[in-house]
């Protein structure tokens, strides 16, 4: 998370002066299993969790509860831990799980209830929390992994960290003597969930092995694409390569470049908390290095700096007047939001509608033209109304910009515009991660008239 603390006495499980996220790090234990902890620190942690539990509050809740069912046994099968009062702890908190099961928020909170339970089960051979654990898994993944391979939350970050789970599960079944009902089908079901998941990584991860931070989405929180990889090739687990449809994101690469376009409709529709509103956004590699990038997330708090990163303007799109295209809100709530209202695609062109403006009567149209040295991408808006349009392109932190005439020349490559009333260059703050913003460079372009016409030459 980017923030240090040090408990001189004990430690604060509930200390909250950096945000809640922060504290359920805390309270998730993913540190048991980091190389440089001991055996010894590590049970001296659970046993003070433990000591303290009826203080503890935000760590108590579901989705902490969850991921630290993982890493708790995890940890003691590792090391050959074997505790009672540890065990006693994981199995009253397992309980507590059944209890507390989060249908009310779904998506990866419901999963990775799921998967707690599935861990559980294997852990004390326990049948009610294998049956609990099926009856979440196998529904939710149908619904949540879309057919090109996508997890529907649409970022990738949420993607890598669901994957994850998957393959973990994989092993799970596999390293374990123990045989409940229909085993087998559930390792079938999940390898067959996991090899379209690859794929979909596969497909948008670029040369770096980095993934594009679309939506909610920062480096260092999921392992990495080539972690993934490695760990489904050590389980055995096929990539299963599909086109890239329901999610989206499309993407196109030649020698020079790589870049991924967003064209889908904001998602899941019915909790579109990890979203932003970005619809056509995109982001450009040039030669395996970031070139104009998504501005990522530093925060989950509701604050400014929340506001501002899911906003239109910290994105590489349009914004029309001082409107958002899909109205973000708090820190995870989505109100009236763009869809994609017509889209045309061949092998080199991807041209697409989204209607997000309908409340203040204009629609925004982009049109994207892949060739060997050049992006070419044309903006329309239709409107009966004189409102202003403005563009945005945010470059990554080691781009070095400056303007000459309607062109921008940076260490890159250079970008040309055509129809454009004026051109600035300013700084934004680029996030890093989660407590990690560092200067950037980016330029907002005003529209002079319908159109705008942009020219990336790399």
């Amino acid at each position: 998370m980017n923030l240090e603390k040090t408990f001189k006495d004990e430690i604060d499980w509930n200390f909250s002066e950096y945000g809640k996220l922060w504290t359920y790090n805390l309270t998730y234990f993913e540190y048991l299993n980091q190389q440089e902890m001991t055996p010894e620190t590590g049970v001296q942690l659970i046993h003070d969790f433990i000591r303290k539990t009826d203080i503890i509050k935000d760590g108590l809740e579901p989705f902490p509860i969850s991921l630290r069912i993982i890493n708790w046994i995890k940890f003691l099968i590792k090391n050959n831990i074997k505790d009672t009062e540890i065990d006693q702890s994981l199995y009253i908190q397992s309980e507590i799980l059944m209890d507390k099961l989060e249908y009310h928020l779904l998506g990866n909170h419901l999963l990775e209830n799921g998967f707690a339970l599935l861990f559980a089960a294997y852990y004390f051979s326990d049948e009610k929390f294998y049956k609990k654990a099926t009856t979440i898994l196998q529904p939710e993944l149908e619904e949540q992994i879309l057919t090109d391979g996508a997890h529907f939350e649409l970022s990738p970050m949420y993607h890598s960290l669901m994957l994850y789970r998957v393959l973990d599960c994989i092993n799970l079944i596999k390293e374990n003597t123990l045989h409940f009902q229909n085993a087998r089908y559930l390792s079938e079901f999940l390898q067959k969930k996991s090899a379209l998941m690859l794929g979909w990584l596969q497909h948008i991860t670029f040369q770096n092995s980095n993934f594009p931070c679309f939506n909610d989405s920062a480096p260092d929180i999921a392992p990495t694409p080539s972690e993934l990889f490695d760990y489904a090739t050590r389980l055995n687990v096929e990539t299963k390569t599909v086109a890239l449809k329901e999610s989206g994101y499309r993407k196109f690469q030649n020698a020079d470049y790589e870049c991924v376009v967003d064209v889908g409709h904001v998602g899941p529709d019915y909790i579109p908390g990890h979203a932003h509103s970005d619809t056509f956004n995109f982001v450009i590699h040039s030669k395996g290095q970031p070139f104009i990038v998504d501005t990522g997330i530093s925060t989950y708090e509701n604050d400014e700096n929340r506001h501002r990163e899911r906003s239109t303007s910290a994105h590489n799109t349009v914004q029309i007047g001082e409107e958002d295209q899909s109205e973000v809100w708090s820190s995870f709530r989505v109100a009236r939001r763009a869809k994609i209202i017509d889209l045309n695609e061949d092998k080199n062109t991807i041209k697409a509608t989204h209607n997000g403006y309908a409340r203040i009567g204009a629609t925004h149209t982009r049109a994207f033209h892949f060739s060997e040295k050049e992006i070419f991408i044309k903006d329309n808006i239709h409107t009966k109304k004189n409102i202003p349009a403005r563009a945005f392109i945010h470059f990554h932190p080691s781009v070095q910009a400056e303007i000459k005439d309607n062109m921008i020349n940076t260490n890159v490559g250079k970008i040309r515009f055509e129809g454009c009333k004026s051109i600035e260059l300013t700084s934004y703050m680029y996030a890093k991660g989660f407590n990690n913003r560092v200067e950037a460079q980016k330029i907002i372009i005003t529209f002079e008239k319908d159109s705008l016409e942009t020219r990336i030459l790399l």
